[in-house]
Order: structure tokens, then C-alpha cells, then sequence
């Protein structure tokens, strides 16, 4: 590992790097910028030689305007010819408004998504390679077909592909198999899995991590594959909930939940951690933590990619004041609600860090596999743990 680390820092990049955020994921560009400026004023000796010339910042501008009518354009307002574009886009990011006929008007996943195409198209053909970022993969939510239904996402990445993008970057996608649709498309579904177990570890000291003091629970059977992951890595035991629904109603575009049904060994005086790619009104999340500790469960630990949090954050407080959860876990991803932080049980996981990473070593063409899967890393980080009962910079990580 340290071998392919000096060799990429000898290396140079196969591209001039050009980021542009757009004004959703605004917040996120500036930190990944930092991150990558700072790394490349490190390696200044050996990029100056080949013409590489050291920047403060690789962000572009670039800017949606709109009319009155609500309709939009894209405009780039910097070179782009030659270089390696990475987009970076929050398709869930309500807080930005327009005005439409005089009204305010909050966006919308597909306001976002039409901004995104917007300024993939006025890059015309001038970029040497388009990248997307998209934390949030867009109507992910909507990637099967179960009756006459429209086949949103995978209609979204060929739209994508036609356009011209090159690669396609998203994370915990809720079906990774919707990278069929492009087959022969570049598309990484990113795990924030190390993210995770290093923010739990530098936040709760106390964590006891064997199968007799701590287990991974699925909230149902659609992130059973999550929970087995955590487990087999950390050593722990799992178990899963499935959701008995009521197929002859619809309500919100959905079956009703009518009960989750355990399956799994006890979880009496333990430590659960329940592991799910996204919290979006929290009913079944904050039901399954009920239902835990109904069996005496000692403490419930929700983990989440991405928090949406579309009921508010009533249910949570009173949860929590309940002693039902302890802790909730969700990445910067997407856009956070500034209340989030008022919380006294939420936990922010960072992943800018991360996303720089990625967007470094693409451009530098280097593989990315070991970030892909951190299990080597997570393994370091629990023995680090087990010792310290802490985890920070201590750890000596080259990629922490």
C-alpha cells in the first residue's frame, strides 16, 4: 500500500483539473478544493517540472440564471477546453429557491438534474473528460418496475451517457444494479463504510466491539447486504427486519408498512447499530429502534447515507428523550438541515475528504479499488480502537 502511495505521489495528472460545483453542492466543492489544493502544494517539486502549475483553487465558474417563467439557462464562465471536469451535484438540496411568476419556488430533484444538464451541455464537447458526482444518484428511489411505472433512473444515466459524460460517481445507491441501464458506462457506487466506523469510533468512547457486547441490524431485506458487510468486517453477529406490507392499499405511492418482523439472535444488553442507505420520514427507522428495545437492547445507533429527514425532526427528538435511540448518524453528502446540529444525539459524517480522493486519483488515472474497499482500513481502525478507545490523527493513515 505505501508502494502505490509514493508512486502515485510521483506521478502526474492525465488532465488539467477543472471542479465545478453547482450552487447545491457549493458547500461541498469549497471543502474538496481545499483538500486537493492543499495535497497538490505537497507535491509542487515534482508536478512543476512538467508544466503543472500550482493553483489555490480548481473550481470553476459557472452559473444556472433563470427567467421569470422559471425557465433556465447554463453558462460556464472559464476555459474548460482540455481539461478533466468533475460536476458536482446535490439533486435534494430544497433550501435553494427561485422566483416563478412572482412566487418563490423551492428546487426540486428535477431542477437540479435540469441545471446539471444545463452545464454539461454548455461545456460542448470542449472538456477532455465529464465526470458526475452525484451523491444522491437522481429517482434512484424509483430503479425497478413493479406495474406501469416509468423507469426514472436508468432513463436519467442513459440521458447522462448521451450527453457525454464519462464517468458517472454516486454513493450507497438503494439498487446498485441500476448501473445496468449503462453497462458500458464508467459508474462507481461509492460505500462510505470507513467514514462511518471512524466518526463512530472518535464519538462514542465506549463502544465494546465483539458479538457479545454489539450487532448489525438490517431494517429490512433491501440493505441486508449493508448489515453483512459491517458484520463480517467487524466481526460482529446480524440480524434483519423485513417489513410485512399491505399490497392492497397504496398511500404516498407506497404499500403500508403493517409490522417488522425480527429474524436474528437476542440483542439483549447490547449495542445495536442499525444500518440503512437513507432516512427519509424515519418511520421504519425509528420503528425498528422501538422494536429493539422492546427486546432490551442496551443502546440503538441509527446509520444512515444520506438524511432527508422529510417529517422533521419531532419524532427523533422524542425518540430519543424516550431513551429509544441514542445516536443518528448521516453524511454531509447532501444538504443538512441547520437544526440537525442543534440535535444532542445527531452525528455528521464527513465525507469531503473522501470525495477529493476520488477526484484526485481519477485525474491522476490511478486506481481507486482501495478506496472502494476500506476493509483493510476499517480492520486498523478497530485494533486502533480496541486500544485507545479513541480514533484521530493519531492513526497514522496516509488517506485518513
Amino acid at each position: 500500500m505505501a508502494q502505490n502511495i509514493e508512486e502515485f505521489r510521483n506521478s502526474i495528472p492525465v488532465g488539467d483539473l477543472g471542479i465545478i460545483p453547482l450552487e447545491s453542492c457549493s458547500k461541498m466543492g469549497e471543502m474538496v478544493n481545499r483538500y486537493i489544493a492543499d495535497w497538490r502544494a505537497e507535491r509542487n517539486q515534482v508536478l512543476k517540472p512538467y508544466g503543472e502549475d500550482l493553483k489555490q483553487s480548481y473550481i470553476l465558474k459557472a452559473q444556472c440564471s433563470r427567467f421569470g417563467s422559471g425557465e433556465a439557462k447554463g453558462t460556464i464562465l472559464d476555459s474548460i477546453r482540455g481539461k478533466d471536469l468533475y460536476l458536482l451535484v446535490d439533486v435534494t438540496n430544497f433550501s435553494i429557491t427561485y422566483s416563478l411568476s412572482g412566487y418563490e419556488n423551492h428546487m426540486s430533484p428535477d431542477d437540479h438534474y435540469g441545471d446539471l444538464k444545463r452545464i454539461i451541455t454548455a461545456a460542448e464537447g470542449k472538456a477532455r473528460r465529464v465526470n458526475v458526482i452525484m451523491p444522491f444518484l437522481y429517482e434512484s428511489r424509483q430503479h425497478k418496475r413493479m406495474a406501469r411505472e416509468s423507469l426514472d433512473c436508468a432513463n436519467a444515466l442513459q440521458e447522462l451517457r448521451r450527453l457525454g459524460v464519462d464517468n458517472i460517481i454516486t454513493f450507497d445507491a438503494h439498487d446498485p444494479r441500476v448501473q445496468n441501464a449503462i453497462p458500458n458506462s464508467g459508474f462507481d457506487n461509492i460505500m462510505p463504510h470507513y467514514q462511518f466506523i471512524k466518526t463512530l469510533f472518535m464519538n462514542i468512547p465506549d463502544l465494546v466491539v465483539d458479538s457479545d457486547h454489539m450487532m448489525i441490524v438490517s431494517p429490512d431485506e433491501g440493505a441486508m447486504w449493508r448489515a453483512v458487510y459491517y458484520s463480517n468486517v467487524l466481526g460482529l453477529d446480524m440480524g434483519m427486519f423485513y417489513k410485512r406490507r399491505d399490497y392492497s392499499r397504496v398511500v404516498n405511492g407506497k404499500n403500508p408498512i403493517v409490522a417488522h418482523e425480527f429474524l436474528g439472535a437476542s440483542v439483549e444488553g447490547k449495542d445495536v447499530l442499525i444500518i440503512d442507505d437513507m432516512i427519509a420520514s424515519g418511520d421504519s427507522m425509528l420503528d425498528v429502534a422501538y422494536q429493539l428495545k422492546q427486546r432490551k437492547a442496551r443502546r440503538v445507533i441509527a446509520c444512515a447515507t444520506f438524511g432527508l429527514f422529510t417529517a422533521g425532526m419531532a419524532k427523533f427528538d422524542k425518540y430519543y428523550e424516550d431513551g429509544i435511540i441514542s445516536k443518528v448518524l448521516t453524511t454531509n453528502a447532501i444538504y443538512q438541515k441547520p437544526e440537525l446540529f442543534e440535535r444532542p444525539y445527531y452525528i455528521s459524517v464527513d465525507v469531503s475528504k473522501y470525495i477529493a480522493l476520488l477526484i484526485d486519483k481519477i485525474n491522476y488515472d490511478h486506481s481507486i479499488s482501495g478506496l472502494l474497499d476500506p476493509s483493510v482500513r476499517i480492520r486498523n481502525a478497530l485494533n486502533y480502537y480496541n486500544k485507545y478507545h479513541t480514533y484521530g490523527k493519531e492513526s497514522n493513515d496516509p488517506e485518513d
